[in-house]
């Protein structure tokens, strides 16, 4: 099992790393995680949820990903409440007090159940952990870190970041304060995200092993061109960070929408070098881009609101008044609209809230308590000179959108159905599908057209996929440049026969 001193410190990475380091080895490997809190989700091959993390584990694990990886999600929706996944389907929205004090039975035996399934099918189980294992006021119904390590009797190692500073503190801290039982599982500490020359750390290593009398398994670098899509918000600066000033860019505004949901579908901008994306949070800020993109969001209700509030609902209808490129996606779709009415109390829960749309399409959008998840495929229906062209992704929504005019254009056929909606010429695009940039030449077509407008030369298309498909492999030699995977296989063993004894 994989733990962290802290959130963000590069569990999910780590994790993945070894599903793909076992899997090259020949071990059937999957990965684990009994509660995941993350607005990004992944669809499994039988339509269910799951969060994102996990799926692109079990892709490095190079194998289908299930509800099993991943039985409990948690979607904040806002400060006190999160939708809860269930072994893949929704189930109720929870305050946090509301989820600690009727789900923590439930979570138990379907985590139990769970790893007994994994275990049937799988060789090998790499489990990640959640934050840190010593929230003091959660640990008597946590669900995901010691507990869990107990439940599946398996040793623990400990990551720590240390590009944040305090790498020390952060480690004997956590140490201390695991319970004895809990503490005599780590077998081993990994330090990540080192940067510069890794013999400055010869002596801070010794002084680890020396107070903690445990290993530090390895160093691992700051691996920031690893193209491994990130688990929650909390990576977001890796996208915000895409801002360029040398060199003449498209300036691309993202909303920075309240509890924005798979904002992966920004990552392919990434591998886009005269592309920067800028988030924007006031209509201050909004400035004169090129291309505006509203990302999806786990509270459309809500996230209308704080447009309104922020003065980022005048800002964009204004620019698309002028002429503005926009492209809403899920939540943002929803947003584009004239009228979003919650039915069923799904989105803000108050049955019947309605609320005015930015109003820049003839949408109406309606809250069920029926949620699609699914994997989708189809063919674009526009731009022309990519009709047909064959594109997949994966829908996850709550809420049900209609045309109001029927003049109005869909974008693409998935699944045998119209879906999304191209206006103006291309000008602006609203889509429930989640990936609609992986699309390597869409993408390169819709950022020409922004490059010819801006003066820019056209560029030849970037194969993202074909990165991606090498970034789990590129992440496995990082990792195994500095960390001695056999050695880690030795303890494990080691550990299990001094628990059979």
């Amino acid at each position: 099992m994989i733990q962290g001193t802290a959130s963000d410190v590069g569990k999910s990475v780590i994790c993945t790393a070894l599903c793909r380091i076992l899997a090259r080895k020949g071990i059937r490997v999957t990965p684990f995680k009994s509660q995941n809190m993350s607005n990004n989700s992944y669809v499994t091959i039988n339509n269910e949820e799951i969060g994102r993390a996990q799926g692109i584990q079990a892709e490095a694990a190079k194998v289908e990903a299930t509800v099993f990886m991943n039985p409990i999600l948690l979607k904040p929706t806002n400060d006190r409440q999160a939708e809860v996944v269930h072994l893949g389907k929704r189930v109720q929205t929870l305050s946090g007090k509301g989820y600690r004090d009727t789900f923590y039975e439930t979570g138990i035996k379907t985590i139990h159940s769970s790893l007994q399934k994994l275990e049937q099918e799988y060789e090998f189980i790499v489990i990640e952990g959640a934050g840190s294992p010593v929230e003091m006021n959660l640990n008597d119904r946590e669900l995901v870190n010691m507990k869990v390590a107990e439940m599946a009797n398996v040793p623990v190692i400990l990551v720590a970041d240390i590009d944040r500073g305090g790498v020390f503190a952060s480690l004997v801290g956590t140490m201390q304060l695991l319970e004895p039982h809990d503490r005599s599982r780590v077998i081993g500490v990994v330090i990540n995200k080192f940067r510069g020359d890794p013999s400055l750390f010869e002596r801070g290593i010794e002084w680890i092993e020396e107070y903690l009398n445990v290993p530090v398994l390895a160093v691992l670098p700051y691996m920031n061109d690893i193209r491994i899509e990130a688990e929650d918000s909390l990576a977001l600066a890796h996208y915000k960070n895409k801002e360029k000033n040398d060199q003449p860019s498209l300036d691309i505004a993202v909303i920075d929408l309240p509890y924005v949901s798979n904002h992966t579908d920004l990552e392919p901008f990434l591998v886009e070098e005269d592309v920067s994306l800028r988030f924007v949070s006031i209509g201050e800020k909004f400035g004169k881009p090129d291309a505006v993109i509203l990302p999806g969001t786990k509270s459309t209700i809500d996230a209308l609101t704080w447009m309104n509030d922020t003065n980022l609902t005048y800002e964009v209808q204004r620019y698309i008044e002028d002429g503005g490129t926009i492209v809403g996606i899920c939540g943002g779709y929803q947003l584009l609209g004239e009228t979003i009415i919650d039915e069923a109390g799904s989105d803000t829960g108050v049955k019947g809230k309605k609320s005015k749309g930015l109003g820049l399409l003839a949408l109406e959008t309606k809250f069920k308590d029926l949620k699609t998840t699914v994997r989708s495929s189809g063919n674009l229906l526009y731009p022309s000179n990519l009709h047909n062209s064959a594109i997949k992704g994966y829908e996850i929504h709550l809420g049900q959108t209609r045309l109001l005019d029927n003049t109005i254009t869909s974008f693409m056929k998935l699944n045998g159905r119209d879906e999304g909606v191209y206006a103006q010429e291309g000008h602006i695009i609203g889509t429930y599908l989640h990936h609609l940039f992986f699309h390597d030449e869409w993408r390169n077509r819709w950022l020409n057209r922004l490059r010819v407008k801006r003066g820019l030369a056209s560029k030849p298309t970037l194969s993202y996929m074909s990165k991606q498909e090498n970034a789990y492999d590129e992440l496995a030699d990082a990792v195994i440049k500095k960390w001695d995977c056999d050695q880690l296989l030795e303890l494990i063993d080691k550990w299990e026969r001094q628990k059979d004894d």
